[in-house]
């Protein structure tokens, strides 16, 4: 595993898992998923719980196909092209301009800063997005690490949320609106940055 120091900000790119590569990943075939995005996908994205999420954003596809632009995609380190995990929104902005991110990093990649880097990625996307007026973010109560990697870009604790299969989880929020100030204001720290899926 690599340890580098956690203050040298990665980048990631984007890289769109289409209908066809969601269903060989939730089907358990990594080289039919891999070919089809064009990057090397690492294990994890054939592991129990990636299964049964890229099935149901598959699903979600075969539904709605305009929801493409806005789902889960791999996320690529740069420069060096390895792919660090799996990022994305929920789906399009709801009637009330809400969008919900989500992020993976596979274990061999974490602790390195590139949850924080897909989540940037990602807030950038929604707020050039005129239809997007809030982001959520949904994380479990136990999860200190992604707890810690939303601290920092504006998101306030509106509640809480639990079932039986995935536990407590804490809901934040943070206004589009803030995060175009922020890119405003750190336009000259994250100049070249990829603005996400």
């Amino acid at each position: 595993m690599n340890h580098q120091p956690l203050s040298i900000s990665k980048r990631v790119r984007f890289v769109e898992l289409s209908a066809k590569a969601l269903r060989a990943l939730a089907d358990g075939d990594l080289a039919g998923g891999s070919a089809e995005a064009g990057v090397a996908l690492d294990e994890y994205f054939v592991c129990d719980r990636a299964r049964w999420i890229f099935g149901y954003r598959a699903d979600q596809l075969a539904k709605d196909p305009s929801a493409a632009p806005w789902i889960t995609r791999a996320a690529v380190s740069e420069p060096d092209g390895a792919v660090v995990g799996d990022a994305g929104f929920h789906g399009p902005p709801d009637e009330a301009g809400m969008v919900e991110v989500g992020y993976t990093v596979v274990p061999g990649h974490r602790r390195q800063g590139y949850a924080r880097a897909m989540l940037r990625a990602l807030l950038v996307r929604a707020a050039a997005e005129p239809g997007v007026r809030t982001v959520r973010a949904r994380i479990g109560s136990d999860n200190t690490a992604s707890l810690a990697t939303i601290a920092g870009f504006g998101f306030t604790r509106v509640g809480e949320q639990g079932n039986e299969r995935d536990g407590l989880a804490i809901v934040f929020e943070v206004p589009a609106d803030a995060l175009q100030a922020q890119r405003r204001t750190t336009s000259a720290d994250t100049a070249g940055d990829p603005v996400g899926p």
